[in-house]
């Protein structure tokens, strides 16, 4: 058994079993799935003031926060109990393509040379990390959910707003890796 949940699963299995969250959910309480509302129920439950935004019961959806804690824990659990000391394996082909840039560190689950303490003090790291963090945020806000709300949830529901969200989503994430990521790796 742990052998089996220690290696990575297929795509099939995983998808499968996420796309079942969605039906489940709605079926069993009209909850809608999506991870960063969890943001807004945290601000409102521990910094109640007189901001419109925070001013509802948050309490109601006390069960996402739970569903958060269960990530958090699982992440944490799989890492300590089901991790590998093994490097991660990539194509050789991106290696190539990285060392070019001066990536070469591949033995955690990100590039030590980009995502660390002392990547942080440089121009491609504060470009990287606090750049990166403040456009995943604003467009998490601007569009109204992140991506699982809209293309996991929304979808399945069928909601136009989801799919242009999903849509800008993808063509964002084409350009920036196509475009503007090699430029910033060159830095």
């Amino acid at each position: 058994m742990i052998e089996t949940i220690s290696q990575p699963w297929p795509w099939y299995v995983a998808g499968a079993l996420i796309g079942l969250i969605v039906p489940a959910l709605l079926l069993l309480g009209n909850k809608h799935f999506g991870i960063s509302s969890n943001l807004r129920h945290i601000c409102a439950a521990c910094f109640p003031s007189n901001i419109p935004f925070f001013k509802y019961d948050w309490k109601k959806e006390s069960w996402n926060l739970f569903f958060v804690g269960g990530i958090l824990l699982g992440g944490f659990l799989s890492a300590q109990y089901l991790g590998s000391n093994e490097p991660i394996q990539i194509h050789p082909d991106l290696a190539q393509e990285l060392s070019a840039y001066g990536i070469t560190d591949f033995s955690g689950l990100v590039p030590v040379q980009l995502f660390s303490f002392d990547a942080l003090f440089s121009a491609k790291g504060l470009i990287m990390m606090i750049g990166g963090g403040f456009l995943v945020g604003f467009g998490t806000r601007y569009a109204g959910g992140c991506t699982s709300g809209h293309a996991i949830m929304g979808l399945s529901n069928l909601q136009w707003p989801s799919l242009v969200a999903t849509i800008c989503f993808m063509v964002g994430g084409f350009i920036m890796a196509n475009f503007i990521l090699p430029y910033i790796l060159s830095l």
